[in-house]
């Protein structure tokens, strides 16, 4: 497998919540619909947590991954997501597995 996994923990600016779900949603959906190297984008938000959302990418590729930070979609993302943004950590992680338990 040769894949990349991404995660980025964002802490938000207080109340942004629904600001920044807003751009996450519609990042998230235009990259599982119009980038061919994206394979998974997940969206889990912290329980109890309104300040905190959580973000984990997989792509077919590393390739796969600097052609997903050049769409129009992400830039929107990054540039207006920025200001509701207290923290955020990234990792990247070679994919060595990946399984659905989906294949009923």
């Amino acid at each position: 497998m040769n894949g990349l996994a991404v995660t980025v923990d964002f802490k938000l600016e207080p109340g942004e919540m629904a600001a920044f779900r807003k751009l996450i949603d519609e990042n998230a959906q235009m990259s599982c619909e119009r980038e061919p190297g994206c394979g998974r984008f997940a969206v889990p938000v912290s329980k109890g947590a309104s300040d905190r959302i959580f973000l984990y990418e997989i792509y077919h590729g590393r390739a796969a991954f600097d052609t997903h930070l050049e769409w129009p979609h992400f830039a929107t993302f990054n540039k207006t997501g920025a200001d509701l943004v207290m923290k955020e950590n990234v990792a990247k992680f070679d994919l060595i597995f990946e399984e659905s338990s989906n294949k009923r």
